[in-house]
């Protein structure tokens, strides 16, 4: 049988489905990738997949393009003929749930991994796209599985008439390597806060500086870092300046992109994500794996993996001043943080393991099969 993974990213699918396609091709499945190519698309040609480069714009808005993109990729599903598709992210989900219909692909799972900016935002031209993008997912998604990574994203399509009962299934993420990310003892010194994402606005990013600037009039002995590159396709991106200026006043320390996150998790003792909206966040998994108490917005994802008051602590949305009083609980609390950290790898263990999410969505693919997942 051959299954199509595609995503908006060669990083994505490395560092997010790669597992998924190891065990598809363990089953006896022929895996076939798609993304633009990025520095992650030799790594998986050297795993042993075919990957094929699919260039698109990832916020572009003019309908003749995006139409292109549209009739290019059916005629890539033409070219290759899967038996199976699936989407992961927003447009990957749209454009290939409408280049299966134009092909006759039965076989449809969309992965839904967080609603984004369209759902988020509320400019004007956001709220004049946003219909037409509903009508597209209502058109594409019909007669798909469609899996979710938490409740509130269901609540929202189901709101919208996007998906019926029959097609729903909740898979909280894209897993935890637990043998990777492993708990250690907390680091000796300075207390170091992290928030570990792509520096988007919308991950909370101007919020965490601000209870940085509240904190560090205090004599607490910690620092607060962010862990992640900046992302210019976005249009939430922080500018790259302002994370400059920022370290230079001495209000956080900015590590850009690390490849050794369970070294960075290592180093730290509380992981801080305050997020506006997730679909399943993976740095906060990766964070309770390595048993480092959470502080997260009270939004919807993070809450499935920040306990309050067991695997961290909930801050109100937006509320930079009650962020700032959830750090300081913790950066005060040695026994909480630890006792937290360990309920935190509890979870990760029992609710999030690669293991786990890779059997559940092999469950998913049977649905659309009948009598088991090969054939």
């Amino acid at each position: 049988m051959k299954t199509l993974l595609f995503a908006n990213t060669a990083w994505y699918l490395y560092n997010f489905r790669l597992p998924l396609a190891m065990a598809l091709r363990a089953e006896g499945h022929n895996v076939v990738l798609v993304s633009p190519g990025d520095e992650y698309s030799q790594q998986l040609k050297e795993a042993g997949f075919k990957w094929i480069d699919f260039p698109f714009s990832r916020k572009g808005q003019n309908p003749i393009q995006e139409i292109g993109t549209i009739l290019r990729l059916a005629k890539l599903y033409r070219e290759e003929k899967p038996d199976l598709v699936h989407h992961f992210t927003v447009k990957c989900v749209l454009y290939g749930s409408l280049a299966a219909k134009l092909t006759g692909i039965r076989r449809v799972v969309n992965s839904i991994t967080g609603l984004g900016y369209l759902f988020i935002g509320n400019n004007l031209s956001l709220r004049i796209i946003r219909p037409i993008v509903l009508t597209m997912y209502r058109i594409g998604l019909k007669s798909s599985q469609v899996i979710f990574q938490n409740e509130d994203d269901l609540r929202q399509f189901q709101q919208y008439n996007l998906v019926e009962k029959k097609q729903v299934n909740i898979i909280r993420g894209s897993g935890v390597d637990i043998q990777r990310f492993t708990p250690t003892p907390e680091p000796d010194g300075r207390k170091v806060v992290v928030l570990p994402a792509r520096m988007l606005w919308d991950k909370g990013v101007a919020e965490f500086v601000q209870a940085a600037r509240i904190l560090g009039k205090e004599n607490l002995n910690a620092i607060f870092v962010l862990v992640g590159d900046t992302y210019t396709e976005n249009p939430a991106a922080v500018p790259e300046a302002m994370l400059r200026e920022w370290q230079s006043e001495g209000v956080v320390e900015w590590w850009g992109w690390q490849s050794d996150m369970p070294g960075v998790y290592a180093k730290s003792h509380i992981v801080c994500l305050p997020s506006y909206r997730e679909g399943l966040p993976k740095t906060l998994i990766e964070a309770a794996a390595c048993a480092r108490p959470l502080v997260a917005f009270d939004a919807p994802g993070s809450r499935e993996v920040v306990i309050n008051g067991d695997t961290g602590l909930l801050a109100r949305f937006k509320d930079a001043g009650d962020l700032a009083d959830c750090l300081r609980k913790l950066l005060m609390d040695a026994e909480g943080r630890h006792r937290m950290g360990l309920n935190a790898r509890i979870l990760a263990e029992k609710e999030f393991s690669t293991d786990r999410i890779v059997r559940e969505t092999l469950t998913v693919y049977s649905k659309l099969q009948g009598d088991g997942i090969t054939e």
